[in-house]
């Protein structure tokens, strides 16, 4: 059994699949991925994504607001996403964050977006989904003053060094590695794949963005989260079955509070 711990399920292209959820989830399935987290973007969006999630029991949700934003739209209040997060299916916050790759023009709202999301959270007592790029030293800043450490969460699609993984890690959180770590100029974050415990790991998709190897420039799906589990094992040198068990028990520690 597998869990993409991070995926966009809304965002997907279905045109091969009879345009139908269903098709492409049953085909993920065939290939034993057996949950799916779908990760809102905007506010309006997690709505939605809350009520799909209705007619898929292995589908869970979180809510929040990405920190790329292609308009600027209004701070998210702390009392929508509780409202948001309070809804049947929703396993957490996010993803939010901090992402200095392209431009900083909208840093004090991406800050403030950030630690509203992580207030919400604590209120909630939920983990929150984590997005950053070019930031670590702010993004683990504004971590340590405002996460709810008992809750932690993960910090997703990482392609951070070894010094933030362990810092994230202090702080509780989950390290979720992507299809990322199969492409060939990965060598870096392959050594932090190595480096990172088993049972502090997630895998993940992010579809319908970053196709794994032998996949890569194509859509990605939530199938797909097989290819990284198997590097992920190629990495450690263990069987990559023993990935998918401890990974999805740490989803389910992590999002859904089994232990």
């Amino acid at each position: 059994m597998l869990v993409d711990s991070h995926c966009h399920l809304d965002h997907l292209d279905l045109a091969d699949y009879q345009n139908s959820l269903s098709e492409i989830l049953a085909a993920a399935r065939q290939r034993g991925v057996q949950q799916f987290l779908s990760v809102g973007v905007d506010l309006a969006t997690s709505a939605k994504l809350i009520e799909m999630a209705q007619s898929f029991p292995d589908v869970v949700v979180s809510v929040g607001v990405h920190p790329l934003q292609r308009e600027l739209p209004p701070l998210p209040e702390v009392a929508e996403l509780i409202d948001l997060g309070r809804q049947q299916g929703v396993v957490a916050i996010g993803e939010t964050g901090l992402d200095n790759y392209y431009d900083q023009d909208n840093a004090a709202w991406q800050e403030q977006s950030f630690i509203r999301h992580l207030q919400a959270a604590a209120q909630l007592k939920k983990p929150v989904i984590v997005h950053t790029r070019d930031a670590r030293e702010q993004t683990l800043a504004i971590l340590k003053a405002h996460v709810d450490q008992e809750m932690g969460g993960v910090i997703h699609c990482f392609t951070e060094n070894w010094e933030m993984a362990k810092a994230a890690m202090d702080l509780n959180f989950m390290i979720s590695f992507s299809g990322i770590i199969t492409f060939r100029n990965a060598k870096e974050l392959r050594e932090v794949v190595r480096q990172v415990p088993l049972d502090r790991m997630l895998v993940e998709t992010d579809a319908p963005w970053l196709a794994p190897v032998p996949y890569r420039g194509k859509q990605n799906e939530p199938g797909y989260v097989v290819e990284v589990a198997k590097m992920v094992a190629e990495i450690k040198g263990i069987d990559w079955q023993e990935v998918a068990e401890v990974t999805t028990a740490n989803f389910r520690k992590c999002f859904l509070q089994v232990n």
